[in-house]
């Protein structure tokens, strides 16, 4: 990888790829998971660490038995399965399958068929077509190179047979490692069936080893997630221009355009219309939002018909009620917009309360903030803001008031009121505008 960050911590769709391998885990009810950590341990320790994972350190890499051995002493359950934090698109039903594979006297191995298997241990079957030996590239002879069957390394085994074959496990080969897949041939040897599934896309078992394989993963992750939204009811107009990077909730009849990312916990509702170039984070999308090119929705609840954008950023704690506008160059933090209310145009609303039906004109902003402490500006229904006004928080504009255009308002408007907050124009006859100096 050429960094200073952990291999199994370089990200795909958001998330390190041994948080991947983890969350696949989580997702089989296991008693417990243990997370063998070497390179970068306290990095992956601090960035990964949760109440059900137990990690261990092996502090020295000595292969992949050496690696399983040292969490067998703190294995309690009656059947192991064998990840890798480098494999990070295993998928949790073919894991499903491989596990009932697994019985007192047979373990189940995770085979993959590829057209150049270079660099994975072959898959050596007898001549009844049963698994006999695991052999690494290594290691192999010509012949066995010629195999196509290659081992993923991922397996599922009794807990029972595990502490006997750890304890036989030899580093006699070409790399001077305990080889797990030494296993496989001891198994044999005990007379248990070794009995293989195989993943339904080859990708499920790839691990990456530098920037090209993990971009690789990357693309395959989100064309995986793009075809199961398209299942769902979504359309998008270019899968191949669109990232998920957490859980996306979705209805029918989305419509996603280009460079779309849907970060975080995502729901969108039926007929919601997203256009290009939009980030999507952690928000709600009720029935019929449109949301338009180039807009930033971060923390955001949308409500049933209303819309932002284009160019508008929805921070943190804004909620849009029903059939509410936000319009270009919006920018709305911890602000509530009453059904129908509108902001079209240049604006900036934080820690707002703006009733129904209120209209802000564009240039509006309000003054929230006093160096210290965050203030509130309320808005009653039915308010008009004129373009171009300041509103000092704390200030209250009750429901029916109006305020003049290039108004700064600082104190609260009732009723119906027009409030006119700015200087008197004054016009001077015979005013000569400076001239540049010259130089020289």
């Amino acid at each position: 990888m050429r960094s200073a960050l952990p291999k199994v911590l370089h990200p795909i769709a958001g998330n390190s790829m041994l948080g991947h391998v983890i969350h696949s885990a989580r997702q089989l009810d296991p008693q417990r998971i243990h997370v063998v950590i070497g390179h970068g341990a306290d990095a992956v320790r601090e960035r990964l660490a949760a109440d059900d994972l137990n990690f261990v350190l092996q502090d020295k890499q000595l292969g992949t038995g050496h690696a399983v051995a040292q969490a067998v002493p703190f294995i309690q359950s009656d059947t192991v399965l064998v990840l890798y934090g480098d494999v990070p698109l295993i998928e949790v039903e073919t894991l499903q399958r491989l596990l009932k594979q697994v019985g007192p006297e047979q373990l189940g191995l995770l085979t993959v068929e590829l057209d150049d298997p270079t660099g994975y241990g072959r898959i050596v079957r007898d001549g009844a077509g049963k698994v006999a030996a695991i052999v690494e590239q290594k290691d192999a002879d010509e012949a066995q190179r010629q195999i196509t069957e290659g081992n993923t390394g991922i397996l599922a085994l009794p807990f029972a047979r595990l502490g006997d074959w750890m304890s036989r496990l030899s580093n006699n080969n070409a790399q001077g490692e305990y080889y797990l897949t030494d296993i496989i041939a001891m198994a044999v040897s005990d007379g248990l069936v070794v009995a293989t599934e195989q993943p339904h896309d080859a990708m499920e078992v790839q691990g990456a080893n530098d920037r090209k394989q993990l971009s690789e993963l990357e693309r395959h992750y989100q064309l995986r997630a793009g075809r199961r939204l398209m299942a769902q009811g979504v359309t998008l107009r270019d899968p191949a221009r669109f990232d998920v990077r957490g859980e996306v909730t979705v209805g029918r009849d989305v419509l996603i355009d280009i460079n779309v990312i849907l970060e975080g916990k995502v729901v969108i509702e039926d007929d919601v219309v997203i256009g290009p170039n939009c980030v999507i984070k952690d928000s709600t999308l009720r029935k019929g939002v449109v949301i338009k090119a180039n807009s930033h929705i971060e923390g955001a609840i949308l409500g049933e018909g209303s819309d932002a954008g284009p160019f508008a950023r929805l921070r943190p704690g804004t909620v849009l009620e029903a059939r509410a506008h936000v319009g270009n160059f919006v920018e709305l933090k911890n602000a509530h917009l009453g059904e129908g209310a509108k902001a079209g145009h240049l604006t900036y609303l934080g820690d707002a309360e703006v009733g129904a039906r209120t209209n802000i004109g564009a240039g509006t902003i309000t003054c929230n903030y006093d160096g210290a402490n965050k203030w509130k500006t309320v808005l009653g229904e039915d308010v008009f803001i004129g373009s171009n006004n300041s509103l000092v928080a704390p200030v209250d504009i009750l429901s029916g008031a109006t305020t003049a255009a290039g108004s700064t308002i600082t104190s609260t408007v009732d009723k119906s009121q027009l409030a006119i907050g700015r200087a008197r124009q004054k016009n001077i006859d015979g005013w000569k505008r400076p001239e540049k100096i010259k130089k020289g």
